[in-house]
């Protein structure tokens, strides 16, 4: 075949198929446009490409060359009507009636739940007071959760109806079981296990027993646990923090004052109320730290002692803000959390 056939074999294809493509109007007459001329098995750009060999070996690198200039205008020609039916769709899609020059509709900001916004609260006035904030897991062994903590074996609190015990793999039998905490006292013993006093922190967190829900119950809340471990500490101390404590959170009007009570790990053990628009409530529990728990950490009971007190968080908070049923912290009803 002379050059010049198969050149002008090609110009002919390439104006049929220029032509073929701007002439679609939807998609599928695209593609079959496509198939036509790009086809990889039959298309006419690939016979085309076969009849080469029908041309004079002297030919062929011109031949080539043209070939691969038509390939690329057809290939061109064909995203050039893709892009176009693209943007034509777009265009038919689009809202006759918008306008990009109005103004936005601003989305409506969150913000922090109560509970979350009371923690950061108490963290900031603690600090004042010299406290710095401890962590400790949500998941502990019965040492540092009651071993630690002088709660012997028989105690009520250790009671598996009482507590959120776990079912974990993996786990051999003298590893002893592993529950959800039930106070965040917890943190202050992996304190003292790996910090020598003096100890000044506080742990804010999440802590779990199975209660019946009702207003002042729910099986999930949280607590503050504060620990002062040095040289003289006495129960002055501890009454002095946690009236300064009141007076920055609730006010100068606040009063607090200490019931006898009983707790294994604090010897004295008292229980905190805290009088406010007249009224008294509990707040949670305190005392000095029981020589037992000193000892459990490698602390000497004769060289150092400490207080420790535990508030619950949701009873201050609704305290602050006139909330009497603990359960709306927990329900997630917009129409409660905007509130704040």
């Amino acid at each position: 075949m002379p050059l010049s056939d198969f050149i002008t074999a090609l110009d002919e294809l390439a104006t049929q198929a220029l032509a073929a493509f701007q002439a679609t109007a939807d998609k599928s007459a695209l593609e079959t446009a496509r198939v036509e001329f790009l086809g990889a098995k039959n298309g006419r750009l690939k016979l085309t490409q076969q009849r080469m060999t029908a041309v004079d070996p002297a030919d062929r690198p011109a031949a080539g060359q043209k070939l691969n200039q038509v390939k690329s205008t057809i290939q061109a020609a064909f995203e050039a009507a893709s892009q176009r039916l693209e943007s034509a769709a777009l265009v038919q899609h689009r809202d006759p009636q918008f306008d990009p020059t109005l103004p936005g509709i601003v989305p409506k900001r969150g913000h922090l739940h109560p509970i979350t916004q009371t923690i950061a609260e108490l963290t900031d006035i603690m600090g004042r007071l010299g406290f710095t904030v401890a962590d400790g897991p949500e998941i502990e062994d019965e040492w540092h959760n009651f071993d630690a903590l002088n709660i012997p074996l028989d105690h009520p609190a250790r009671d598996p109806l009482d507590n959120f015990y776990l079912a974990t793999a993996g786990r051999t039998a003298g590893d002893g079981p592993l529950l959800l905490r039930s106070q965040t006292s917890t943190v202050q013993i992996r304190v003292m296990e790996r910090q020598p006093p003096p100890v000044r922190i506080i742990a804010l967190g999440r802590v779990y027993r199975p209660d019946q829900v009702d207003e002042t119950h729910y099986p999930m809340f949280h607590q503050m646990e504060g620990l002062l471990i040095d040289q003289g500490i006495t129960m002055a101390d501890l009454k002095s923090v946690l009236r300064l404590f009141a007076s920055s959170y609730l006010g100068t009007a606040v009063h607090i004052r200490f019931r006898p009570s009983f707790f294994p790990f604090t010897e004295p053990s008292v229980e905190v109320d805290m009088h406010w628009q007249d009224r008294w409530i509990e707040m949670g529990g305190a005392g000095m730290v029981d020589p037992r728990v000193l000892e459990a950490v490698g602390y000497d009971p004769e060289q150092v002692t400490g207080f420790a007190f535990g508030l619950g968080i949701e009873r201050l908070c609704g305290r602050r803000h006139g909330i009497t049923d603990i359960r709306n912290f927990h329900y997630n009803d917009v129409r409660f959390l905007h509130q704040f």
